[in-house]
């Protein structure tokens, strides 16, 4: 499911009509905002983010088997021990081939948990996949050995996914993209700026090659790296991947095989479970006929020996302590700075529950019981009653948001018509699914992790496939309930999982206008997202189609265009400068989460002033909220990843960027001419 999601923050809210509880505290300082975090030595007009924030990051130390810290982090350290509990749990009278979910979850943590028998095994698991690829020695096999690539180790010049159809939202459509890169983004290939990570790679694809006894590692190293270049340089920027009418090109298979015709599509598609195709939609059409050619010029023995590399690869974490210290080296040192592998605890809980569960210096697991683990976490940690309220609550930033498109002053009556409908069909979904995925046919043994993940990974591509023939289901998730994020998906859905509707975002003994600020402001964003640069392309059926009047639409694209020239210009480390284009989707969600935030906010006390508390004023306290809400701190080598590969802006931009765009920050906080973050009132963006 493609989804517009809030990343490194998460959401949850909580409005004046929440009944506190009167013998608890907040969780941050006496009101719900840690003031001795605040460095007043900072004007907020210079630098917002660290005058909210200065102080605690000073003080703050980057655990070693993190690249970051963050109060998100923090958070999801919290979920990350009450998952670890609910595995040993299932773990203590594990049978060998369990039956119900409990067992199954159990079962899969203890089994990776037996490092004495993991590393008894060494490399042994990856013989069969190894021994195929061997034996594939065309390119027709090469193909159909990628076709596997959504249930097996290993991976494919081209990535196959079954989602909603972008122009007939009834119904799923097969997605064919660009793929075929290990490092996070083309300009890790392609540009000076990363020389350093891709000689690393190297030596790590040579490595890899070494442990699984494949001939001239070194050699075979060096054509795969070549290999992987060429394939980057054909490939499409992210950026460019944002264009949804761009990427949605129909085409029936014949045609494709026109558009392509150096790639075995059909011994590719039944390889996948997907040999009934008829049409499919190609996203970088323009990159397909370019990446097919590269791998028809690649000897036979190269992609061979990429195969083979990239099965180790993505089997690593699952393996001996060979395979993960050498994962580790690379993916988590060298590419975001992290000093020290996790505990084996920790990385359990990601390879059993899902890497999107936690935050930071996260393994890359495949094949995970995340829904599972979700349904288990959700019955102790997510009453029912919670979720009641949260919905009610949320269902009241839609109407705040309702009424704010009705005073739009840029927006003519049809435009804005058409935009109010389509907000009334947004669905709220908060903790978690009303029905729980079904593992009844998933066999997990408690002493074979390898096999478990390969398991579990085809039983969830057998469950889309499945359900390919019918109707779409608006009723799905794209999110675990242990996620600590949001998102707003292809559903015209606004979805909350369970675990991140905790402090900093919500705290249900703060102060209104804190969990207005950091939780309204994260339901705005998902709100906003429907109607950003990308949301905005889709009417109120869900169906990708222009119903703009022309001059709205101008209108639009003139501000998002002052508003990607401003994030363009931030650059958070020398010669690492933020992507505008690539992260204007989150850019304008956050601009319009805060705008209305503080709307809702000032809604809320019905003409009545707001309290002062700490000698902050109700909209200080706001800002704030947000502010504190993206408090953290990350390594360099996180950030200059983030900056190519990310379209969320690094925090200390989703605070400034957004509050110097809004007039009554300046009235707020007194910020002048002269002052760093000083917008003149005629270059301040305002859309939403």
């Amino acid at each position: 499911m493609k989804i517009w999601s809030v990343c490194a923050l998460g959401a949850a809210m909580a409005v004046a009509t929440l009944a506190l509880a009167t013998d608890a505290k907040p969780q941050y300082g006496d009101f719900g905002f840690d003031q001795a975090g605040q460095d007043l030595k900072t004007k907020p007009g210079d630098d917002f983010f660290r005058f909210a924030n200065g102080a605690w990051i000073d003080k703050a130390v980057i655990a070693p088997d993190k690249p970051s810290i963050t109060l998100r982090l923090l958070a999801a350290n919290q979920t990350e021990a009450h998952i670890h509990e609910i595995l040993e749990a299932a773990a203590a009278h594990v049978a060998h081939q369990p039956t119900t979910v409990e067992g199954k979850v159990g079962a899969y943590y203890h089994a990776f948990m037996d490092e004495a028998h993991i590393e008894q095994l060494g490399a042994t698991p990856l013989k069969p996949l190894l021994d195929e690829v061997k034996a594939a020695n065309d390119r027709a096999a090469l193909a159909a050995f990628m076709g596997r690539n959504n249930y097996e180790f290993g991976a494919s010049i081209f990535g196959l996914g079954l989602d909603v159809d972008l122009k007939d939202p009834k119904h799923y459509a097969a997605y064919l993209s660009q793929d075929g890169l290990d490092m996070p983004d083309r300009d890790y290939y392609l540009k000076a700026d990363f020389a350093k990570q891709k000689a690393a790679y190297e030596t790590y694809v040579a490595t890899m090659l070494g442990l699984i006894g494949w001939n001239d590692p070194a050699g075979a190293a060096k054509k795969i790296v070549a290999f992987e270049t060429a394939i980057a340089n054909a490939s499409w920027t992210r950026a460019q991947q944002r264009d949804p009418v761009a990427t949605y090109n129909k085409m029936s298979l014949a045609d494709l095989q026109k558009l392509a015709p150096q790639f075995d599509w059909m011994a590719y598609l039944r390889a996948a479970k997907m040999g009934g195709l008829t049409t499919v939609i190609v996203n970088e059409k323009s990159a397909f006929p370019a990446i097919a050619k590269v791998y028809a010029d690649t000897p036979v023995d190269t992609l061979q020996a990429w195969e083979a590399f990239r099965i180790a690869d993505n089997a690593a974490p699952l393996l001996s302590k060979a395979f993960v210290n050498a994962h580790f080296e690379f993916h988590a040192k060298t590419l975001t700075g992290q000093a020290e592998l996790a505990p084996r605890w920790k990385r359990a809980v990601h390879a059993v529950s899902g890497g999107d569960s936690l935050a930071g210096g996260r393994e890359d697991y495949f094949g995970t019981m995340g829904w599972a683990v979700g349904e288990l976490y959700t019955a102790k940690y997510f009453p029912p009653s919670a979720k009641a309220k949260i919905t009610q609550l949320v269902l009241d930033l839609k109407a705040a948001f309702h009424a704010r498109i009705e005073k739009l002053d840029w927006m003519s009556p049809m435009t804005k018509e058409d935009a109010l409908k389509k907000l009334d069909t947004y669905v709220i979904k908060v903790g978690y699914p009303d029905k729980p995925r079904d593992y009844s046919k998933l066999v997990i043994t408690d002493d074979d992790a390898f096999g478990d993940a390969r398991r579990t990974a085809e039983h969830a591509w057998d469950f889309y496939v499945a359900r390919f023939g019918g109707s779409v289901d608006r009723g799905d998730w794209g999110m675990t309930p242990q996620t600590n994020d949001a998102y707003n998906g292809e559903l015209r859905d606004i979805v909350f999982p369970a675990a991140i509707l905790t402090p900093p975002i919500f705290d249900a003994n703060a102060d209104a206008a804190i969990n207005y600020g950091a939780a309204g402001g994260v339901i705005g964003h998902e709100l906003t997202h429907g109607f950003d640069d990308q949301g905005r392309q889709f009417d109120a059926t869900g169906a990708l189609r222009d119903w703009w009047a022309p001059k709205d639409a101008a209108i639009f694209k003139a501000r998002a265009a002052m508003l990607g020239a401003q994030y363009s210009s931030y650059e958070p480390l020398p010669g690492a400068k933020v992507n505008g284009d690539l992260t204007m989707g989150e850019n304008i969600a956050d601009l319009g989460g805060l705008t209305l935030a503080l709307e809702a906010y000032h809604a809320s006390l019905h003409g009545k002033p707001a309290p002062v508390l700490g000698g902050l004023t109700g909209d200080q306290r706001v800002f704030l909220a947000w502010a504190q809400a993206w408090r953290g701190k990350v390594k360099d080598d996180f950030v200059r990843r983030q900056v190519v590969s990310d379209p969320h802006s690094p925090r200390q931009f989703r605070v400034n960027g957004p509050a110097r765009n809004i007039d009554l920050w300046y009235e707020t906080f007194g910020v002048k001419p002269g002052d760093k973050l000083y917008l003149p009132p005629e270059k301040r963006v305002h859309i939403w």
